[in-house]
């Protein structure tokens, strides 16, 4: 059976950030940063050591926003790169594309919250 989780787990966000929206906003800044620095690592034909160490760190940065999808998917890489037996060029640039791809949806998400938090609030007529 497969687990699906949410791309951007807001009450994650909001328990680790205590409800600051400021905090919140920061947070999120550093996940893309660490998003953008670390995703050009992941790249299948490197060493089974960088795109390992990369997912694992994608998966800290994740689990800090609440992005439990993609902390999944790095998770499932990060072990595998560092098995006994790595897997090979295909099985990896399988894992990292599922990884881009999930990050690219989790980046989406992330926009459109750090653009509800610093929206005017709705006005009701």
């Amino acid at each position: 059976m497969t687990q699906t989780f949410a791309l951007l787990d807001r009450a994650h966000l909001d328990a680790m950030t205590g409800g600051d929206t400021a905090l919140a906003k920061e947070v999120i800044e550093i996940f893309r940063e660490q998003a953008e620095i670390w995703s050009r690592m992941l790249d299948p034909k490197a060493e089974t050591s960088q795109w390992a160490d990369a997912a694992h760190t994608l998966k800290g940065a994740s689990l800090g926003i609440g992005a439990i999808r993609l902390a999944a998917k790095c998770e499932t890489a990060e072990k595998a790169g560092r098995s006994e037996t790595p897997p090979s060029v295909t099985a990896a640039a399988v894992m990292i594309g599922d990884i881009k791809d999930v990050l690219g949806d989790t980046l989406e998400e992330v926009a459109q919250l750090l653009y509800d938090y610093t929206s005017p609030p709705r006005r009701v007529s």
